[in-house]
C-alpha cells in the first residue's frame, strides 16, 4: 500500500513501547498513517472484513480483530470484495479447514484482479504446523499468518505487512499473557461475550482445543469485572462468560477464585440482567455451582453440558473422566435444584471401537436426561490427537446410520420439551426482527428458546414480557404483555 521505507520502518519500530497494550495502540496509530495516506492517494478508504469460524471464543475473538482493523483506519464491510480479507479459522473438525482451503481458492482470484489486496488468515488452523506448511506452499498469496496466541498483536504484524513484508508469518507455540483493554467492535449492542480464560487442560483423546488453544490461564477477576461494567455502560443487558472450560476457572490465578465466586461478583454488577456461560465440563462442575444457580436471579435457566459419549468405556477412551453414572447424577442434582433448567449438550458418534451397544448407551442417556437440544457430530479424525492413532475405527456408514438415529430421538424429545411452556408468561430478550415476517420480531427465552411475536424495531435490545401462546416444535409463537 505504501513504498517501503527501511529507515523510517526501523525508526517506528525503534520508538514502540514495549509493554502491552500500549505498543499495540502505537501500532494502530502507524497503521492508521499508512491507511488514511493510500485513502488519500486513491479516493477510496480501505476496507477490511472478518469472517469468522468456529466456537463463540473465536466469535469474541473476531470482534477484536475487528476493532484493531478499525483503529488502524480500515472501515468494516462484509464483502470478501475488501481490501483485507482476514479468516479467523477454526480446526476442531477436518471440515472446518477445507471450507477455508476452498474459500481461499476464490481470494486468489480476487487477489489477481487486485494484487495490493491484503488476505491474512489467523486462528487454531495456523497453530498447526502441516496446516502452516500448506499454506506456504499451495496458497503462497497468503499475505498475512499468525495464530491464537498473539491475536492481539494484529496491528503489529499488520504493519509490516504495510511496509512492505510479505510474507509475515508469526505463530506462537504457546504464551502466559493475557492482553487487556483491546478495542472491539461489538455484533449486538445489548448482549456480548466476555473471555473470563484461554485455553484448555483436559485433553480428551479426541480434541485438538489444548494444542492449538495452549494451557488454561484466567484473567484476573478485576479486569473481567471492569470489562463487564464498561459493557452495562454502554447498554449491554446480557453477558456469556467464555472459555473451554468455565468450570476450572481460576486455578491458575495468584489468589483463586472458583468460577461459582466469579459469577456472584458478575451478578452484582448494575445494569446487567442475564448472565450465560459455556462450556461446562461435567467432571468440574461443582456443588457450589449449582447452588449458586438456584439462588441466582440472574443466570439463565440453561446449561450446556457436554456428554460426548453414554458408554463408560468410551468415554475412559475420550478420556473425560467421568462415568455414565456420574453424568446422570450431575444432571438429575441439577434439574432439581433448578426446575425447569434447559439442559444441552454435545454428543460425538462413531467414536473409535464404539459398538451398537455402546451407542445404546449414549441413547439411553439421552432418553433419561431429556435434553432440550444436543449438537451431535461424526467423530472427526484429528492428527496429532491420541484417537488419530487408535484402532477400531468405525466405518462411515455405520457412524452415519448411528447419527440419524440419535438425531431423530433428540429430535423427539426436543419437540416434546418446547411445548412445557405453552401458556406461561416469560421475559425475552429481543434480537432483532423476524427473518420472514417485518411484522414479527424474535425474542431469547432465559431458557435459550426463541420466540417470534408482534412487535417493530424499537423493541431490538429490550427485555420485554411475552405470553407463549402456541409451541412450533422448536421455537414459540406469543404476545407482548405489559
Amino acid at each position: 500500500m505504501t513504498e517501503w521505507n527501511p529507515t523510517l520502518r526501523q525508526e517506528v519500530f525503534a520508538e514502540a513501547p514495549d509493554t502491552e497494550p500500549e505498543r499495540q495502540r502505537y501500532f494502530m496509530e502507524q497503521c492508521r498513517i499508512l491507511v488514511e495516506q493510500r485513502a488519500r492517494e486513491t479516493g477510496h478508504v480501505p476496507t477490511a472484513c472478518v469472517v469468522n469460524f468456529g466456537c463463540q471464543m473465536n466469535a469474541k475473538d473476531a470482534e477484536k480483530l475487528q476493532g484493531i482493523l478499525e483503529e488502524a483506519g480500515f472501515q468494516e464491510t462484509d464483502s470478501e470484495e475488501a481490501d483485507l480479507v482476514l479468516y479467523n479459522t477454526c480446526t476442531v473438525r477436518e471440515n472446518a479447514n477445507l471450507r477455508v482451503y476452498g474459500r481461499l481458492g476464490v481470494l486468489n482470484s480476487m487477489k489477481k484482479q487486485n494484487p495490493e489486496k491484503i488476505i491474512a488468515l489467523c486462528g487454531c488452523m495456523m497453530q498447526e504446523e502441516t496446516v502452516v506448511k500448506k499454506i506456504q506452499t499451495s496458497y503462497r498469496f497468503v499475505d498475512l499468518l499468525f495464530g491464537t496466541h498473539n491475536v492481539f498483536q494484529l496491528a503489529e504484524l499488520l504493519y509490516r505487512r504495510l511496509t512492505g513484508e510479505r510474507p509475515v508469518l508469526d505463530i506462537w507455540q504457546g504464551t502466559d499473557q493475557v492482553v487487556e483493554d483491546l478495542p472491539a467492535v461489538r455484533k449486538y449492542p445489548f448482549k456480548s461475550g466476555v473471555n473470563i480464560m484461554f485455553g484448555c487442560n483436559n485433553f480428551c483423546s479426541y480434541c485438538i482445543v489444548p494444542y492449538v488453544r495452549g494451557r488454561e490461564r484466567s484473567r484476573e477477576p478485576e479486569d473481567i469485572l471492569r470489562e463487564i461494567e464498561r459493557l452495562a455502560a454502554d447498554g449491554v443487558q446480557e453477558v456469556m462468560l467464555l472459555g473451554q472450560n468455565v468450570n476450572s476457572y481460576g486455578k491458575t490465578l495468584a489468589h483463586p477464585l472458583s468460577f461459582a465466586q466469579l459469577l456472584e461478583r458478575v451478578e452484582e454488577v448494575p445494569g446487567i440482567r442475564r448472565i450465560r456461560f459455556m462450556t461446562s465440563h461435567p467432571k468440574d462442575l461443582s456443588e457450589e455451582l449449582i447452588q449458586v444457580m438456584a439462588k441466582s436471579q440472574k443466570i439463565c435457566r440453561h446449561l450446556h453440558l457436554p456428554l460426548q459419549s453414554g458408554s463408560t468405556r468410551i468415554l475412559r477412551q475420550m478420556n473425560r473422566r467421568y462415568t455414565k453414572e456420574q453424568y446422570l447424577d450431575l444432571a438429575a442434582r441439577i434439574q432439581e435444584a433448578v426446575p425447569g433448567i434447559a439442559l444441552t449438550t454435545d454428543i460425538i458418534v462413531g467414536f473409535p471401537g464404539e459398538t451398537e451397544e455402546d451407542f445404546q448407551e449414549t441413547l439411553d442417556v439421552v432418553r433419561r436426561v431429556r435434553y432440550d437440544s444436543a449438537f451431535t457430530f461424526l467423530y472427526s479424525k484429528r492428527t496429532g490427537t491420541p484417537a488419530a492413532a487408535m484402532e477400531n475405527q468405525v466405518p462411515p456408514e455405520v457412524a452415519q446410520d448411528r447419527l440419524e438415529r440419535l438425531l431423530a430421538e433428540v429430535q423427539r424429545i426436543a419437540g416434546e420439551l418446547c411445548g412445557k411452556d405453552t401458556g406461561t408468561r416469560q421475559e425475552a430478550l429481543v434480537e432483532g426482527l423476524d427473518d420472514h415476517d417485518p411484522a414479527l420480531v424474535t425474542g431469547r427465552l432465559s431458557n435459550n428458546r426463541m420466540v417470534h411475536f408482534p412487535g417493530d424495531a424499537s423493541l431490538i435490545g429490550r427485555l420485554v414480557p411475552v405470553r407463549l401462546t402456541e409451541a412450533k416444535g422448536f421455537y414459540y409463537m406469543g404476545r407482548m404483555e405489559e
